[in-house]
């Protein structure tokens, strides 16, 4: 599978430990290790809310990158360009097979594919489902701050912020947690991921 990350407006290396932890998470037997392609959208400031600039780097790569269906990962302002590039790569033909938005607040989420909102906190949640969401998203509990749903890796490398992040998973559809909705951000990413890869 492929996996677009497109981060907000905020320092690169929290991106760089972001994909680390990703890696870590496929590759310590959680997801076949020779499906996971992941890409990061190079756009800083500005840049990161534009669908346009997105869908030019992904048109820009080698085609063999590309060639199975997209998830879309994104972050905070991102989410912005996230989105827009999504629902432009499916107009031209590209499958998008999930659309991940971490705080996306205030950003409206409208597609046709699957769409999922990680939170930090619950307003946050419930106030952005309003503008769009799936069934499955998940809001930390208790709250944590803004960065902390994107930084991944502590400085000593030896716990995942997302592995510790508490919180709850929400189906949306119904407005209740399912059973045993309680779980990390990690697990909950990681849920979402190995559903997609097997679909």
């Amino acid at each position: 599978m492929s996996i677009i990350i497109c981060p907000g407006i905020h320092e690169s290396n929290l991106t760089e430990s972001f994909k680390v932890g990703l890696l870590d998470m496929v590759f310590n037997g959680a997801i076949a290790c020779n499906t996971a392609n992941i890409l990061i959208y190079p756009g800083k400031d500005v840049l990161v809310l534009s669908a346009f600039h997105i869908l030019q780097f992904l048109r820009d790569r080698p085609s063999d990158q590309l060639k199975s269906p997209l998830i879309f990962i994104s972050f905070s302002a991102g989410v912005v360009g996230a989105i827009g590039a999504a629902c432009l790569w499916q107009l031209l033909g590209g499958r998008v097979k999930a659309f991940i938005a971490i705080d996306g607040w205030g950003v409206p989420l409208q597609g046709n594919f699957p769409i999922h909102r990680i939170s930090h906190d619950y307003f946050t949640h419930w106030s952005s489902c309003l503008l769009g969401s799936g069934q499955n998203n998940f809001y930390a509990q208790p709250a944590v701050d803004h960065l902390s749903m994107w930084r991944c890796l502590a400085t000593s490398r030896s716990a995942s912020v997302l592995q510790t992040v508490q919180g709850c998973w929400v189906d949306s559809s119904i407005g209740i947690s399912p059973p045993k909705g309680r779980l990390t951000a990690a697990e909950f990413l990681l849920m979402l991921l190995k559903r997609y890869e097997a679909n």
